[in-house]
């Protein structure tokens, strides 16, 4: 049985505005907010640093791109080293000229730069135009120290995918967390926005079953009509909906905020909680790895 003790993580559902550095400076209080709550590891939402500008497609918002290191993460550098976190800062990231990924930076408890994950899959969907802006990652699925464990992060549509979590639990995670920026197109919620919600929180909870592992996904919340900086989208926007939680390894909620307002979750990981789970539900050791080739091509045609 591992001797590592409970660590408290937060995750934080907020709204963004059109000033982006406004935004950071949010965040900056909301993260500071979870640590003097006994959290040691922080998440932000996906893209905090603005509204959801992938709502168009707008060669002036490759503006807002950044280098990692860059301002960003250097603000939560020293938030990190201050006191003493863990943080998970998604970010806009400038690789190059015309080379843009969704990215995630991690910072350790002394500030420094712990690695990133590059968004692996790009949606392309009404008022989700991500293809326009980012290229898919190309780091694999990492995972970073944490508390004597690893943790790994994946961002929004990456939720869908059961390899991404599986390659990271193999990887090592006991946690896994998820910023998203997920909501309901208006025309379509009452019809839709109920079932929509209910299979984005079951398939990721699913995750936190099959692979014996907390899943933590913070979400924004809000109605956005990608204003940034003044330049805004017309038509309906998206309402981001909210519902930010935290799973056990047997798919528990143990956390769970509302729809409408900004919130900071607080929940405890429990490094024995995922090896007694592993233990009764040994699903790691039975996986069939000798027939598992097929997974990865594209699909498997009948000729």
């Amino acid at each position: 049985m591992s001797s590592r003790k409970p660590y408290r993580i937060g995750i934080v559902q907020m709204s963004c505005g059109p000033d982006p550095d406004a935004n950071v400076e949010k965040a900056v209080g909301q993260v500071t907010a979870a640590a003097a709550r006994g959290a040691s590891v922080v998440c932000l939402p996906e893209l905090f640093r603005t509204q959801y500008f992938c709502q168009r497609e707008d060669h002036a918002m490759f503006d807002e791109a950044e280098s990692v290191p860059g301002p960003t993460t250097e603000r939560f550098s020293a938030v990190a080293k201050e006191h003493e976190l863990t943080v998970f800062v998604p970010v806009f990231e400038r690789r190059s000229a015309g080379l843009y990924h969704n990215t995630t930076a991690v910072l350790g408890p002394d500030g420094a730069l712990l690695g990133r994950y590059r968004k692996m899959h790009i949606p392309d969907d009404p008022l989700y135009y991500e293809k326009f802006y980012f290229t898919p990652g190309d780091l694999g699925f990492p995972t970073f120290p944490v508390h004597g464990g690893r943790s790994g992060v994946l961002i929004c549509w990456d939720q869908w995918y059961p390899e991404s979590a599986r390659l990271e639990a193999l990887a090592g995670a006991e946690l896994v967390f998820y910023p998203t920026a997920i909501g309901w197109h208006p025309a379509e919620k009452a019809e839709f926005g109920a079932a929509a919600h209910d299979a984005w929180e079951t398939v990721q909870r699913a995750h936190a079953i099959a692979n014996g592992m907390y899943v933590a996904v913070p979400n924004r919340v809000g109605h956005e009509h990608a204003d940034v900086r003044g330049r805004r989208t017309e038509g309906p926007g998206i309402e981001f909906w909210g519902g930010s939680f935290v799973a056990d390894p047997f798919g528990r909620r143990i956390a769970k905020a509302s729809h409408d307002r900004e919130e900071i979750l607080i929940a405890e990981v429990d490094p024995r909680e995922v090896e007694v789970v592993r233990q009764h539900w040994p699903f790691l050791r039975d996986r069939r790895v000798d027939a598992y080739g097929p997974l990865t091509h594209r699909f498997l045609d009948p000729s």
